[in-house]
């Protein structure tokens, strides 16, 4: 007989959340509707953000082909190779960085930081090479900026 109640009694609280459940349905419904009850001025009021918004959908498309087009030819890959240009009289301080688009094309700078004088150069880079001979350290600042290119 317990059993019985038992059963009685859980099908009864699952019709009652499934009650509140359609309830809490039909009141987000009726919430949609206008309290003025103007449901065409509502969907006049929506047809005209749609126009809107297709027309700056329309006036986006360009520029963004236009951002896209220009933004293969931004830096978008960096590397930075530290090393001692001088036998180990600076401790590591001299520097070469490659800043690079996705094609490979950019530049690097090295900054050689020596106890007495500091010099800096910089290369052109295309397509991965330098455009004039580049010192193995400079070569290694743009494998690495490469490699991070092939990992995105």
């Amino acid at each position: 007989m317990i059993w019985i109640i038992l059963a009685i009694s859980i099908v009864t609280l699952l019709i009652a959340l499934w009650l509140v459940a359609q309830v809490t349905r039909v009141r987000a419904t009726i919430s949609a509707v206008p309290r003025d009850g103007n449901v065409l001025a509502m969907l006049r009021r929506i047809d005209n953000d749609l126009a809107r918004i297709e027309h700056t959908q329309k006036e986006l498309v360009p520029r963004v082909a236009s951002l896209d087009e220009r933004f293969q030819s931004a830096i978008r890959f960096s590397g930075v190779i530290a090393y001692d240009a001088f036998d180990n009289i600076a401790g590591n301080q001299s520097r070469s960085i490659a800043m690079l688009d996705e094609r490979g094309d950019g530049f690097v700078i090295s900054v050689l930081v020596g106890r007495s004088e500091t010099l800096f150069f910089t290369k052109a880079v295309r397509g991965r090479r330098g455009t004039e001979p580049l010192s193995p350290e400079e070569e290694q600042a743009i494998t690495t900026a490469m490699a991070k290119a092939a990992h995105r």
